[in-house]
Protein backbone atom coordinates (compact mmCIF):
# COMPACT_ATOMS: atom_id res chain seq x y z
CA UNK A 1 0.00 0.00 0.00
CA UNK A 2 1.14 3.52 -0.75
CA UNK A 3 1.37 6.11 2.02
CA UNK A 4 0.78 9.82 1.49
CA UNK A 5 1.94 12.41 3.97
CA UNK A 6 -0.47 15.30 3.53
CA UNK A 7 -2.52 18.08 5.04
CA UNK A 8 -6.30 18.03 4.36
CA UNK A 9 -6.45 21.68 3.32
CA UNK A 10 -3.27 21.69 1.25
CA UNK A 11 -4.37 21.96 -2.40
CA UNK A 12 -1.25 20.16 -3.62
CA UNK A 13 -2.06 17.27 -1.28
CA UNK A 14 -5.63 17.23 -2.52
CA UNK A 15 -4.45 17.05 -6.12
CA UNK A 16 -2.36 13.94 -5.41
CA UNK A 17 -5.19 12.35 -3.45
CA UNK A 18 -7.54 12.88 -6.39
CA UNK A 19 -5.04 11.21 -8.72
CA UNK A 20 -4.70 8.22 -6.39
CA UNK A 21 -8.46 7.92 -5.92
CA UNK A 22 -9.17 8.18 -9.67
CA UNK A 23 -6.80 5.27 -10.21
CA UNK A 24 -8.30 3.41 -7.22
CA UNK A 25 -4.83 2.94 -5.74
CA UNK A 26 -4.88 1.89 -2.08
CA UNK A 27 -3.28 4.62 0.02
CA UNK A 28 -2.84 5.27 3.70
CA UNK A 29 -3.12 8.97 4.54
CA UNK A 30 -0.74 10.35 7.15
CA UNK A 31 -1.57 13.82 8.39
CA UNK A 32 1.35 16.17 8.90
CA UNK A 33 1.40 19.50 10.73
CA UNK A 34 4.30 20.99 8.82
CA UNK A 35 4.74 23.81 11.34
CA UNK A 36 5.85 21.23 13.92
CA UNK A 37 9.03 20.78 11.85
CA UNK A 38 9.38 17.16 12.95
CA UNK A 39 12.89 15.87 12.46
CA UNK A 40 11.65 12.58 10.98
CA UNK A 41 9.59 14.43 8.40
CA UNK A 42 12.36 16.87 7.50
CA UNK A 43 14.69 13.93 6.87
CA UNK A 44 12.16 12.64 4.32
CA UNK A 45 11.65 16.07 2.76
CA UNK A 46 14.11 18.80 3.80
CA UNK A 47 11.86 21.40 2.15
CA UNK A 48 9.34 20.73 4.90
CA UNK A 49 6.35 20.70 2.52
CA UNK A 50 3.56 18.28 1.72
CA UNK A 51 2.63 16.09 -0.04
CA UNK A 52 5.21 13.33 0.19
CA UNK A 53 4.52 9.87 -1.24
CA UNK A 54 6.03 6.83 0.45
CA UNK A 55 6.55 3.60 -1.48
CA UNK A 56 8.01 0.65 0.41
CA UNK A 57 11.66 0.16 -0.37
CA UNK A 58 11.98 3.44 -2.29
CA UNK A 59 13.11 6.95 -1.34
CA UNK A 60 10.35 9.42 -0.37
CA UNK A 61 8.82 11.25 -3.33
CA UNK A 62 8.11 14.93 -2.54
CA UNK A 63 6.01 17.43 -4.48
CA UNK A 64 2.66 17.18 -6.22
CA UNK A 65 3.85 17.30 -9.84
CA UNK A 66 6.70 14.87 -9.23
CA UNK A 67 4.35 12.43 -7.52
CA UNK A 68 1.79 12.76 -10.32
CA UNK A 69 4.39 11.96 -12.99
CA UNK A 70 5.67 8.98 -11.02
CA UNK A 71 2.15 7.60 -10.61
CA UNK A 72 1.61 7.90 -14.34
CA UNK A 73 4.89 6.13 -15.09
CA UNK A 74 4.15 3.29 -12.68
CA UNK A 75 0.42 2.83 -13.15
CA UNK A 76 -0.81 4.86 -16.15
CA UNK A 77 -0.43 2.16 -18.79
CA UNK A 78 -2.93 -0.05 -16.98
CA UNK A 79 -5.74 2.48 -17.44
CA UNK A 80 -5.85 2.79 -21.23
CA UNK A 81 -8.53 5.32 -22.18
CA UNK A 82 -8.91 6.41 -18.53
CA UNK A 83 -5.29 7.44 -18.28
CA UNK A 84 -4.97 10.87 -16.70
CA UNK A 85 -1.80 11.87 -18.54
CA UNK A 86 -1.79 11.71 -22.37
CA UNK A 87 0.57 9.32 -24.13
CA UNK A 88 1.66 11.73 -26.86
CA UNK A 89 4.33 14.40 -26.18
CA UNK A 90 2.47 17.58 -27.16
CA UNK A 91 -0.78 16.81 -25.35
CA UNK A 92 1.40 16.02 -22.34
CA UNK A 93 2.93 19.48 -22.64
CA UNK A 94 -0.51 21.07 -22.39
CA UNK A 95 -1.41 19.04 -19.32
CA UNK A 96 1.91 19.96 -17.71
CA UNK A 97 1.35 23.63 -18.57
CA UNK A 98 -2.03 23.67 -16.86
CA UNK A 99 -0.76 21.69 -13.87
CA UNK A 100 1.93 24.35 -13.48
CA UNK A 101 -0.66 27.11 -13.89
CA UNK A 102 -2.73 25.90 -10.96
CA UNK A 103 -0.02 24.41 -8.74
CA UNK A 104 2.16 27.52 -9.08
CA UNK A 105 0.34 30.59 -10.43
CA UNK A 106 -3.11 29.98 -8.95
CA UNK A 107 -1.51 28.88 -5.69
CA UNK A 108 0.63 32.02 -5.53
CA UNK A 109 -2.25 34.36 -6.38
CA UNK A 110 -5.28 32.73 -4.75
CA UNK A 111 -5.29 29.43 -2.87
CA UNK A 112 -1.94 29.88 -1.11
CA UNK A 113 -2.57 33.37 0.34
CA UNK A 114 -6.18 32.57 1.30
CA UNK A 115 -5.23 29.39 3.12
CA UNK A 116 -2.25 30.96 4.85
CA UNK A 117 -4.15 34.03 6.05
CA UNK A 118 -7.30 32.19 7.09
CA UNK A 119 -5.40 29.83 9.35
CA UNK A 120 -2.35 31.78 10.47
CA UNK A 121 -4.10 32.46 13.79
CA UNK A 122 -3.63 28.76 14.54
CA UNK A 123 0.04 28.71 13.57
CA UNK A 124 2.93 29.24 16.00
CA UNK A 125 4.51 32.68 15.79
CA UNK A 126 7.82 31.27 14.57
CA UNK A 127 5.96 29.75 11.61
CA UNK A 128 4.28 32.97 10.53
CA UNK A 129 1.34 32.77 12.89
CA UNK A 130 -0.64 35.79 13.99
CA UNK A 131 -3.66 37.82 12.93
CA UNK A 132 -4.93 37.45 9.35
CA UNK A 133 -3.92 40.18 6.93
CA UNK A 134 -7.23 41.11 5.34
CA UNK A 135 -5.55 43.14 2.65
CA UNK A 136 -3.86 39.96 1.45
CA UNK A 137 -7.21 38.14 1.58
CA UNK A 138 -8.88 40.89 -0.46
CA UNK A 139 -6.10 40.78 -3.02
CA UNK A 140 -6.45 37.01 -3.41
CA UNK A 141 -10.23 37.32 -3.79
CA UNK A 142 -9.76 39.92 -6.49
CA UNK A 143 -7.65 37.46 -8.48
CA UNK A 144 -10.36 34.78 -8.54
CA UNK A 145 -12.55 36.13 -11.40
CA UNK A 146 -9.67 36.23 -13.88
CA UNK A 147 -8.79 32.62 -13.15
CA UNK A 148 -12.40 31.49 -13.46
CA UNK A 149 -12.69 33.35 -16.75
CA UNK A 150 -9.57 31.57 -17.97
CA UNK A 151 -11.04 28.18 -17.02
CA UNK A 152 -14.25 29.09 -18.86
CA UNK A 153 -12.24 30.07 -21.94
CA UNK A 154 -10.57 26.65 -22.00
CA UNK A 155 -13.98 24.98 -21.96
CA UNK A 156 -15.46 26.80 -24.93
CA UNK A 157 -14.46 24.13 -27.44
CA UNK A 158 -13.81 21.09 -25.27
CA UNK A 159 -15.32 19.20 -22.35
CA UNK A 160 -12.27 19.24 -20.09
CA UNK A 161 -9.47 21.71 -19.49
CA UNK A 162 -6.83 19.99 -21.63
CA UNK A 163 -9.03 18.26 -24.21
CA UNK A 164 -11.79 15.69 -24.55
CA UNK A 165 -11.02 13.68 -21.41
CA UNK A 166 -10.31 14.16 -17.73
CA UNK A 167 -6.62 14.74 -17.02
CA UNK A 168 -4.25 15.84 -14.31
CA UNK A 169 -5.02 19.41 -15.39
CA UNK A 170 -8.64 19.11 -14.25
CA UNK A 171 -7.67 17.48 -10.97
CA UNK A 172 -5.06 20.12 -10.17
CA UNK A 173 -7.49 22.95 -10.90
CA UNK A 174 -10.32 21.33 -8.94
CA UNK A 175 -8.07 20.64 -5.96
CA UNK A 176 -7.14 24.30 -5.62
CA UNK A 177 -10.67 25.54 -6.26
CA UNK A 178 -12.05 23.13 -3.66
CA UNK A 179 -9.89 24.69 -0.97
CA UNK A 180 -11.01 28.18 -1.95
CA UNK A 181 -14.62 27.00 -2.06
CA UNK A 182 -14.29 25.54 1.44
CA UNK A 183 -13.23 28.97 2.64
CA UNK A 184 -16.39 30.52 1.13
CA UNK A 185 -14.32 32.79 -1.09
CA UNK A 186 -15.38 31.34 -4.45
CA UNK A 187 -17.91 33.37 -6.44
CA UNK A 188 -18.56 32.38 -10.04
CA UNK A 189 -20.00 35.63 -11.43
CA UNK A 190 -20.37 35.04 -15.20
CA UNK A 191 -18.13 31.95 -15.44
CA UNK A 192 -21.02 29.51 -15.87
CA UNK A 193 -18.95 27.04 -17.90
CA UNK A 194 -16.33 26.92 -15.16
CA UNK A 195 -19.02 26.41 -12.53
CA UNK A 196 -20.60 23.53 -14.49
CA UNK A 197 -17.19 21.92 -15.04
CA UNK A 198 -16.35 22.19 -11.32
CA UNK A 199 -19.68 20.60 -10.42
CA UNK A 200 -18.87 17.66 -12.73
CA UNK A 201 -15.48 17.12 -11.13
CA UNK A 202 -16.87 17.44 -7.59
CA UNK A 203 -19.51 14.80 -8.39
CA UNK A 204 -16.88 12.17 -9.13
CA UNK A 205 -16.40 9.45 -6.48
CA UNK A 206 -12.75 10.48 -6.10
CA UNK A 207 -13.91 13.79 -4.63
CA UNK A 208 -16.43 12.53 -2.10
CA UNK A 209 -14.13 12.27 0.89
CA UNK A 210 -13.08 15.91 0.51
CA UNK A 211 -16.52 17.49 0.32
CA UNK A 212 -17.03 17.69 4.07
CA UNK A 213 -13.44 17.38 5.16
CA UNK A 214 -12.30 19.64 7.94
CA UNK A 215 -8.99 20.01 9.62
CA UNK A 216 -9.83 18.84 13.12
CA UNK A 217 -6.70 17.57 14.77
CA UNK A 218 -4.43 19.66 12.59
CA UNK A 219 -4.37 22.78 14.70
CA UNK A 220 -1.55 23.20 17.18
CA UNK A 221 -2.03 21.96 20.69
Amino acid sequence: MLELIHHPLCPHSRFVRLVLYEYALPVRLIGERIWDRREEFLIMNPAGTVPVLLIEGQPPVPGASIIAELIDEKFGNAFSDRRLFPREPYPRVEVRRLMEWFNSKFFAEVSGPLTAERYKQYMPSDFGGGSPDYQVIRGARENVPDHLAYIASLLRKQDWLAGSGLTYADLAAAAHLSVVNNLDDLTWNEAEAAMAWFARVRSRPSFHSMLTEGWTGFVRN
